[in-house]
């Protein structure tokens, strides 16, 4: 007689990056892991918002395992997008018919743009107002995600008078903290938490990996990436300029920090280290998900569209992916890397 075997879980940790709606794109990754039995999720470390997906799952999780995850995130994608429904920045019925999601020549895109090099965060918005901390205080059960087990959590954040970074582990993380992950110094007040001011952990870290590395005991990182690495060609207008500058910035912290794991794993492969010194050096597996081809087509003006078909269309894709990502590399999990972070990083 034949018996079914149940597959062995493979417990991997997530580092979600950010990019404002872009992060719709997490969010379909997420969907869809979430959805695989054979996968358990140790730790996450997020930023901006791959920091809000992080929370949501976690909080999501606590209260219905992973189809609590799932319905959380739905939910807080869904309800961002109604609380942006009067934003300028938004794609008309022509693009959204011929698919067009790159909003960086529209009129409204433009004119913030403008708005915003004339004028900063604290002559715009005196009073600090931010819709997303309604959005997140109505859809986040902070005391709930404190105490989510066995999930760990770590949110980044840079410090504005020290340029260094901040991870928030989970029973620190707080709406404030999240905002702080988020915060775009273009466009909102610097978040002050114990009396320190904090932008965007992007700067520092999108997202950062040595909490996985040291506070985690799964050596698979699963990357789910939404900056593009790579663009072909020289940017000449002074969108394209501003893109480009702004990807390599948002990812000049993750290529620092892959190329020291590059750098230890060249280490334990050769003949250099020996003894207690090898003890002390972690192999880490390194994979990625992501879609470069489509997410270059992307201008940066669209992380601010919520418009709800844009979001769905890249939870779809992030679906599509992750799919396609645990058919060619599940079988990888425990074993080694999928991606050559040498050639890629160094």
């Amino acid at each position: 007689m034949v018996q079914n075997s149940v597959p062995r879980k493979r417990r991997i940790n997530l580092a979600l990056q950010g990019g404002g709606a872009h992060g719709a794109f997490t969010w379909g990754v997420l969907d869809r892991l979430l959805e695989d039995e054979r996968i358990a999720i140790e730790g996450i470390s997020g930023t901006s918002a791959g920091a809000m997906n992080a929370a949501i799952l976690a909080q999501g999780f606590v209260h219905g395992g992973n189809a609590g995850a799932r319905h959380a995130l739905d939910a807080f994608w869904r309800r961002l997008s109604e609380g942006a429904a009067f934003s300028p920045i938004r794609a008309n019925p022509l693009d959204k018919w011929f698919g067009n999601w790159n909003l960086d020549k529209t009129p409204g895109a433009i004119w913030w743009d403008m708005v915003g090099r004339m004028f900063s965060p604290y002559d715009l918005n005196p009073f600090h107002f931010d819709p997303l901390r309604e959005i997140l205080a109505s859809s986040l059960d902070v005391a709930a995600l404190q105490h989510c087990e066995p999930l760990k959590l770590f949110i980044s954040a840079t410090n504005v008078q020290t340029g260094k970074i901040r991870v928030f582990e989970k029973h620190e993380v707080t709406i404030d903290a999240l905002l702080a992950s988020a915060c775009l110094p273009q466009v909102f007040q610097a978040v002050e938490i114990d009396g320190e001011p904090y932008w965007d952990g992007g700067f520092m870290g999108n997202p950062a990996i040595f909490p996985l590395i040291y506070e985690c005991d799964s050596r698979d990182v699963v990357i789910v990436q939404i900056n593009p690495l790579f663009r072909d060609g020289t940017p000449h207008s002074t969108a394209e300029i501003a893109d480009r500058l702004n990807e390599i910035t948002f990812n000049s912290a993750l290529r620092g920090e892959l190329r020291a794991i590059a750098f230890v794993m060249n280490l334990i492969d050769s003949d250099h280290v020996h003894g207690k010194g090898l003890d002390r050096l972690k192999k880490m597996h390194i994979h990625m998900i992501g879609d470069e081809s489509h997410m270059r087509n992307l201008g940066a003006a669209s992380k601010f569209n919520a418009d709800l078909d844009f979001l769905l269309a890249l939870k779809e894709l992030g679906r599509t992916r992750a799919a396609a990502w645990l058919d060619t590399t599940f079988g990888f999990l425990g074993h080694r890397s999928s991606i050559d972070i040498r050639e890629m990083f160094l």
